[in-house]
């Protein structure tokens, strides 16, 4: 999760589109991530690694100033997010993976916490209908759906950046009694 400040000063949050081409949630609104590799230390490391491979992120303009808990994949999988602060955007000039990424753009990481352009909707998960947030967003003249598991994410994230509570029930980062591999 790359955090960043506009010029009034309000955190910003960096987001891709995945290409269209993937396997999995092709042209999906997602954060920069992926699978720990080997030779990653820690979920720093490989948080700061496939942000550089996906969208060209140098890792020496971000610190990285927490972990989240994990959450749950609708695929099972643990993902733990990584919340990093890029110093200055102006020194960052994405460059992107075009098998993974077809676009990049940011949106105000306080509209996570607001009902402004959001619609929850009863989804089957796991074998339990669960209540998935949806954020409609337009950058440049193009629109944006931020939904599922990085909607939750970027909630708990601006939750916790913000010091503020979401204008809506949060779901938990894992509902019980569900089975789980680390990722």
């Amino acid at each position: 999760v790359c955090i960043f400040e506009d010029t009034r000063g309000d955190p910003r949050v960096l987001l891709t589109k995945r290409a269209s081409t993937l396997s999995s949630h092709s042209g999906e609104v997602s954060l920069p991530g992926g699978k720990v590799d080997q030779g990653d230390v820690d979920v720093k490391a490989t948080a700061l690694r496939e942000a550089e491979e996906e969208i060209g992120l140098d890792p020496a303009l971000v610190s990285v100033v927490t972990v989240l808990e994990p959450f749950l994949s609708k695929n099972g999988l643990d993902v733990t997010p990584v919340i990093g602060i890029l110093s200055d955007r102006a020194l960052f000039n994405p460059v992107l993976n075009k098998a993974e990424v077809q676009d990049i753009f940011d949106a105000p990481l306080e509209m996570f916490l607001k009902d402004d352009n959001r619609t929850t909707r009863q989804r089957d998960w796991m074998g339990k209908t669960i209540p998935v947030q949806f954020f409609d967003y337009e950058a440049e003249g193009k629109k944006y759906v931020i939904w599922g598991l990085t909607a939750h994410i970027l909630t708990r994230a601006a939750s916790v950046v913000l010091q503020r509570q979401p204008s809506f029930s949060e779901l938990p980062n894992r509902p019980e009694n569900i089975p789980t591999s680390k990722h």
